[in-house]
Protein backbone atom coordinates (compact mmCIF):
# COMPACT_ATOMS: atom_id res chain seq x y z
CA UNK A 1 0.00 0.00 0.00
CA UNK A 2 2.91 2.30 0.74
CA UNK A 3 4.07 1.74 -2.54
CA UNK A 4 1.01 2.70 -4.28
CA UNK A 5 0.68 6.13 -2.03
CA UNK A 6 4.09 6.82 -3.26
CA UNK A 7 2.77 6.21 -7.11
CA UNK A 8 -0.41 8.71 -6.62
CA UNK A 9 1.94 11.14 -4.85
CA UNK A 10 3.86 11.14 -8.07
CA UNK A 11 0.60 11.26 -9.54
CA UNK A 12 -0.15 14.56 -7.67
CA UNK A 13 2.92 16.64 -8.97
CA UNK A 14 1.79 15.40 -12.86
CA UNK A 15 -1.49 16.97 -11.89
CA UNK A 16 -0.31 20.08 -10.62
CA UNK A 17 2.52 20.67 -13.40
CA UNK A 18 -0.50 20.72 -15.77
CA UNK A 19 -2.73 23.08 -13.51
CA UNK A 20 0.25 25.62 -13.25
CA UNK A 21 0.60 25.60 -17.22
CA UNK A 22 -3.31 25.53 -17.87
CA UNK A 23 -3.20 28.88 -15.91
CA UNK A 24 -0.71 30.79 -16.88
CA UNK A 25 -1.83 29.53 -20.43
CA UNK A 26 -5.20 30.50 -20.21
CA UNK A 27 -4.31 33.82 -19.10
CA UNK A 28 -1.58 34.84 -21.66
CA UNK A 29 -4.15 33.45 -24.77
CA UNK A 30 -7.35 35.42 -23.12
CA UNK A 31 -5.29 38.98 -22.88
CA UNK A 32 -4.07 38.48 -26.34
CA UNK A 33 -7.31 37.27 -27.81
CA UNK A 34 -8.73 39.67 -26.76
CA UNK A 35 -6.47 42.59 -27.45
CA UNK A 36 -5.84 41.20 -30.76
CA UNK A 37 -9.07 39.36 -31.67
CA UNK A 38 -8.60 36.43 -32.17
CA UNK A 39 -12.02 33.75 -31.56
CA UNK A 40 -9.55 30.96 -31.95
CA UNK A 41 -7.17 31.93 -29.71
CA UNK A 42 -9.88 32.99 -27.13
CA UNK A 43 -11.64 29.92 -28.01
CA UNK A 44 -8.33 27.78 -26.64
CA UNK A 45 -8.17 29.90 -23.43
CA UNK A 46 -11.46 29.54 -22.64
CA UNK A 47 -10.54 25.65 -23.10
CA UNK A 48 -7.37 25.71 -20.86
CA UNK A 49 -9.80 27.62 -18.06
CA UNK A 50 -11.97 24.66 -17.80
CA UNK A 51 -8.71 22.31 -18.03
CA UNK A 52 -8.09 23.74 -14.74
CA UNK A 53 -10.94 22.61 -12.92
CA UNK A 54 -10.36 19.36 -14.28
CA UNK A 55 -6.56 19.18 -13.34
CA UNK A 56 -8.03 20.10 -10.07
CA UNK A 57 -10.56 17.72 -9.90
CA UNK A 58 -7.97 14.71 -10.85
CA UNK A 59 -6.00 15.98 -7.93
CA UNK A 60 -8.80 15.97 -5.42
CA UNK A 61 -8.63 12.41 -6.71
CA UNK A 62 -5.46 11.45 -5.90
CA UNK A 63 -6.05 13.01 -2.41
CA UNK A 64 -9.30 10.93 -1.61
CA UNK A 65 -7.21 7.78 -3.09
CA UNK A 66 -4.80 7.93 -0.58
CA UNK A 67 -7.17 7.63 2.03
CA UNK A 68 -6.70 3.96 3.93
CA UNK A 69 -9.73 1.46 3.72
CA UNK A 70 -12.32 1.62 6.50
CA UNK A 71 -15.59 -0.11 7.37
CA UNK A 72 -17.74 1.30 4.21
CA UNK A 73 -14.98 1.27 2.03
CA UNK A 74 -13.10 -2.48 2.26
CA UNK A 75 -11.58 -2.08 -0.94
CA UNK A 76 -10.05 1.57 -0.65
CA UNK A 77 -10.53 4.63 -2.19
CA UNK A 78 -8.80 4.36 -5.12
CA UNK A 79 -12.07 4.88 -7.84
CA UNK A 80 -12.34 8.54 -6.57
CA UNK A 81 -8.94 8.55 -9.08
CA UNK A 82 -11.44 7.12 -12.12
CA UNK A 83 -14.42 9.53 -10.91
CA UNK A 84 -12.57 12.73 -11.16
CA UNK A 85 -11.45 11.39 -14.82
CA UNK A 86 -14.98 10.87 -15.80
CA UNK A 87 -16.24 14.32 -13.93
CA UNK A 88 -13.16 15.94 -16.25
CA UNK A 89 -14.98 14.72 -19.39
CA UNK A 90 -18.27 16.55 -18.46
CA UNK A 91 -16.45 19.40 -17.80
CA UNK A 92 -14.80 19.13 -21.12
CA UNK A 93 -18.40 18.63 -23.09
CA UNK A 94 -19.72 21.66 -21.44
CA UNK A 95 -16.83 23.65 -22.54
CA UNK A 96 -16.94 21.79 -26.36
CA UNK A 97 -20.61 22.54 -26.85
CA UNK A 98 -20.01 26.08 -25.94
CA UNK A 99 -16.96 26.51 -28.32
CA UNK A 100 -18.95 25.04 -30.93
CA UNK A 101 -22.14 27.48 -30.71
CA UNK A 102 -19.82 30.47 -30.27
CA UNK A 103 -17.74 29.38 -33.35
CA UNK A 104 -20.46 29.01 -35.72
CA UNK A 105 -22.35 32.25 -34.48
CA UNK A 106 -19.28 34.04 -35.06
CA UNK A 107 -18.95 32.15 -38.61
CA UNK A 108 -21.78 33.61 -40.40
CA UNK A 109 -21.39 37.32 -38.09
CA UNK A 110 -22.11 39.87 -40.48
CA UNK A 111 -18.57 41.18 -39.48
CA UNK A 112 -15.86 39.04 -38.91
CA UNK A 113 -12.52 40.92 -37.52
CA UNK A 114 -9.30 39.46 -38.89
CA UNK A 115 -6.92 38.93 -35.75
CA UNK A 116 -3.25 39.89 -35.73
CA UNK A 117 -0.67 37.91 -36.44
CA UNK A 118 1.00 37.78 -32.82
CA UNK A 119 -1.80 35.56 -31.64
CA UNK A 120 -0.69 32.83 -34.12
CA UNK A 121 2.44 33.19 -32.25
CA UNK A 122 1.47 32.52 -28.89
CA UNK A 123 -0.93 29.54 -30.09
CA UNK A 124 2.01 27.97 -31.36
CA UNK A 125 4.07 28.98 -28.04
CA UNK A 126 1.04 27.13 -26.31
CA UNK A 127 1.15 24.24 -28.40
CA UNK A 128 5.18 23.71 -27.79
CA UNK A 129 4.37 23.99 -23.93
CA UNK A 130 1.50 21.72 -23.96
CA UNK A 131 3.47 18.95 -26.07
CA UNK A 132 5.69 19.18 -22.95
CA UNK A 133 3.76 18.51 -20.46
CA UNK A 134 2.09 15.79 -22.29
CA UNK A 135 5.14 14.25 -22.62
CA UNK A 136 5.86 14.29 -18.83
CA UNK A 137 2.65 13.39 -18.06
CA UNK A 138 1.65 10.06 -20.08
CA UNK A 139 5.32 9.06 -19.46
CA UNK A 140 4.20 8.74 -15.82
CA UNK A 141 0.90 7.57 -16.01
CA UNK A 142 2.62 4.41 -17.60
CA UNK A 143 5.10 4.07 -15.13
CA UNK A 144 2.47 4.23 -12.18
CA UNK A 145 -0.58 2.93 -14.34
CA UNK A 146 -2.55 6.18 -12.77
CA UNK A 147 -6.30 6.39 -15.31
CA UNK A 148 -6.47 9.90 -13.69
CA UNK A 149 -3.05 11.40 -14.84
CA UNK A 150 -3.97 9.55 -18.00
CA UNK A 151 -7.04 11.46 -18.49
CA UNK A 152 -5.22 14.68 -17.57
CA UNK A 153 -2.02 14.21 -20.66
CA UNK A 154 -4.76 13.39 -23.08
CA UNK A 155 -6.03 16.48 -22.15
CA UNK A 156 -2.64 17.81 -22.43
CA UNK A 157 -2.42 16.41 -25.76
CA UNK A 158 -5.81 17.29 -27.25
CA UNK A 159 -4.87 21.32 -26.11
CA UNK A 160 -1.45 20.92 -27.93
CA UNK A 161 -3.36 20.10 -30.91
CA UNK A 162 -6.22 22.83 -30.35
CA UNK A 163 -3.61 25.60 -30.35
CA UNK A 164 -1.77 24.57 -33.35
CA UNK A 165 -5.56 24.22 -35.08
CA UNK A 166 -6.08 28.02 -33.86
CA UNK A 167 -2.49 28.76 -35.29
CA UNK A 168 -3.35 27.45 -38.51
CA UNK A 169 -6.69 29.49 -38.63
CA UNK A 170 -5.01 32.76 -38.03
CA UNK A 171 -2.47 32.46 -40.28
CA UNK A 172 -4.62 31.55 -42.45
CA UNK A 173 -6.50 34.49 -41.92
CA UNK A 174 -3.87 36.76 -42.87
CA UNK A 175 -4.39 35.81 -46.40
CA UNK A 176 -7.76 37.69 -46.48
CA UNK A 177 -9.84 35.09 -44.97
CA UNK A 178 -10.88 35.73 -41.50
CA UNK A 179 -13.28 33.29 -41.52
CA UNK A 180 -10.71 30.65 -40.53
CA UNK A 181 -10.35 31.98 -37.40
CA UNK A 182 -13.90 31.31 -36.52
CA UNK A 183 -13.48 27.84 -38.81
CA UNK A 184 -10.22 26.82 -36.23
CA UNK A 185 -12.51 27.90 -33.06
CA UNK A 186 -15.16 25.39 -34.70
CA UNK A 187 -12.72 22.42 -35.13
CA UNK A 188 -11.18 23.39 -31.29
CA UNK A 189 -14.49 22.64 -30.27
CA UNK A 190 -14.39 19.33 -32.35
CA UNK A 191 -11.57 18.13 -30.40
CA UNK A 192 -12.63 18.80 -27.09
CA UNK A 193 -15.59 16.34 -27.06
CA UNK A 194 -14.14 14.05 -28.95
CA UNK A 195 -10.87 14.06 -26.00
CA UNK A 196 -13.77 14.32 -23.89
CA UNK A 197 -15.93 11.56 -25.27
CA UNK A 198 -12.61 9.09 -25.47
CA UNK A 199 -11.99 9.72 -21.29
CA UNK A 200 -15.81 9.30 -20.54
CA UNK A 201 -15.91 5.92 -21.80
CA UNK A 202 -12.80 4.90 -20.76
CA UNK A 203 -13.90 6.18 -16.87
CA UNK A 204 -17.39 4.26 -17.41
CA UNK A 205 -15.83 1.11 -18.68
CA UNK A 206 -13.72 0.93 -15.53
CA UNK A 207 -16.11 1.77 -13.12
CA UNK A 208 -18.93 -0.58 -14.64
CA UNK A 209 -16.13 -3.45 -13.67
CA UNK A 210 -15.23 -3.42 -17.26
CA UNK A 211 -12.01 -5.30 -18.36
CA UNK A 212 -10.18 -5.69 -21.75
CA UNK A 213 -10.90 -9.60 -23.00
CA UNK A 214 -7.91 -10.32 -24.38
CA UNK A 215 -5.73 -9.34 -20.92
CA UNK A 216 -8.50 -11.40 -19.34
CA UNK A 217 -7.87 -14.57 -21.56
CA UNK A 218 -3.93 -13.57 -21.13
CA UNK A 219 -4.14 -13.93 -17.41
CA UNK A 220 -6.05 -17.48 -17.96
CA UNK A 221 -3.27 -19.06 -19.89
CA UNK A 222 -0.76 -17.73 -17.24
CA UNK A 223 -2.54 -19.28 -14.61
CA UNK A 224 -3.23 -22.66 -16.71
CA UNK A 225 0.60 -22.69 -17.33
CA UNK A 226 1.01 -24.07 -13.33
CA UNK A 227 1.89 -26.87 -13.37
CA UNK A 228 -0.44 -28.55 -10.39
CA UNK A 229 -3.62 -26.12 -12.14
CA UNK A 230 -5.80 -28.56 -13.40
CA UNK A 231 -8.27 -26.23 -14.46
CA UNK A 232 -9.24 -23.04 -14.51
CA UNK A 233 -12.80 -22.64 -13.65
CA UNK A 234 -13.32 -19.18 -13.97
CA UNK A 235 -11.47 -15.65 -13.72
CA UNK A 236 -12.33 -12.15 -13.58
CA UNK A 237 -11.26 -8.85 -12.95
CA UNK A 238 -11.68 -5.41 -12.16
CA UNK A 239 -10.56 -1.88 -12.15
CA UNK A 240 -10.14 -0.50 -8.87
CA UNK A 241 -8.59 3.10 -9.33
CA UNK A 242 -5.34 2.66 -11.26
CA UNK A 243 -4.85 -0.89 -10.30
CA UNK A 244 -6.26 -4.52 -10.79
CA UNK A 245 -8.01 -7.09 -8.81
CA UNK A 246 -8.09 -10.80 -10.53
CA UNK A 247 -10.44 -13.34 -8.89
CA UNK A 248 -9.29 -16.83 -10.21
CA UNK A 249 -11.23 -20.21 -9.00
CA UNK A 250 -8.79 -23.13 -9.82
CA UNK A 251 -9.27 -27.12 -9.58
CA UNK A 252 -6.92 -28.97 -8.60
CA UNK A 253 -6.17 -33.57 -7.66
CA UNK A 254 -7.87 -33.69 -4.37
CA UNK A 255 -5.24 -35.31 -3.28
CA UNK A 256 -3.48 -32.48 -1.95
CA UNK A 257 -3.52 -31.01 1.62
CA UNK A 258 -4.48 -27.41 2.72
CA UNK A 259 -1.01 -26.58 2.98
CA UNK A 260 0.02 -27.61 -0.85
CA UNK A 261 -3.39 -25.92 -2.38
CA UNK A 262 -2.24 -22.66 -0.56
CA UNK A 263 1.35 -22.65 -2.23
CA UNK A 264 -0.30 -22.94 -5.40
CA UNK A 265 -2.04 -19.87 -4.84
CA UNK A 266 0.58 -18.12 -3.77
CA UNK A 267 2.30 -19.39 -6.85
CA UNK A 268 -0.50 -17.79 -8.73
CA UNK A 269 -0.30 -14.45 -7.30
CA UNK A 270 2.89 -13.87 -8.07
CA UNK A 271 3.26 -14.96 -11.18
CA UNK A 272 0.39 -12.70 -12.45
CA UNK A 273 1.27 -10.22 -10.17
CA UNK A 274 4.93 -10.27 -12.68
CA UNK A 275 3.19 -10.80 -15.70
CA UNK A 276 0.61 -7.75 -15.15
CA UNK A 277 2.37 -4.57 -13.17
CA UNK A 278 -1.25 -3.08 -12.42
CA UNK A 279 -2.47 -6.62 -10.87
CA UNK A 280 -1.87 -6.19 -6.96
CA UNK A 281 -4.78 -8.37 -5.46
CA UNK A 282 -5.00 -11.62 -6.58
CA UNK A 283 -7.83 -13.60 -4.95
CA UNK A 284 -7.85 -17.67 -5.86
CA UNK A 285 -10.45 -20.12 -5.07
CA UNK A 286 -9.09 -23.59 -4.95
CA UNK A 287 -11.52 -27.07 -5.82
CA UNK A 288 -10.69 -30.35 -6.20
CA UNK A 289 -11.42 -31.99 -9.77
CA UNK A 290 -10.23 -35.36 -10.52
CA UNK A 291 -7.54 -35.69 -12.54
CA UNK A 292 -9.31 -36.46 -15.73
CA UNK A 293 -11.25 -33.33 -15.65
CA UNK A 294 -10.45 -31.17 -18.70
CA UNK A 295 -11.50 -27.69 -18.83
CA UNK A 296 -14.71 -27.17 -20.36
CA UNK A 297 -13.76 -23.28 -21.89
Amino acid sequence: MNDKISQIERGERGSWISIIAYVSLSILKLLIGYLFNSKALIADGLNNTTDIIGSIAVLVGFKIAKIPPDKDHTYGHLRAETIASMVTSFIMFVVGIDVLYNSVRNLFSPKIETPQMITAWVALFSALVMLLVYRYNIKLAEKIQSDGLKAVALDNRSDAFVSIGASVGIIGAQFNLPWLDPLAAFGVGVIIIKTAWEIFTESSHNLSDGFEYERLNHMKITVKTIKEVKIVKDIKARKQGSIAIVDVTIGVRPTLNVVESHEITEIIEKRLMKEFPDVQRVHVHVEPIEVSTSDPT
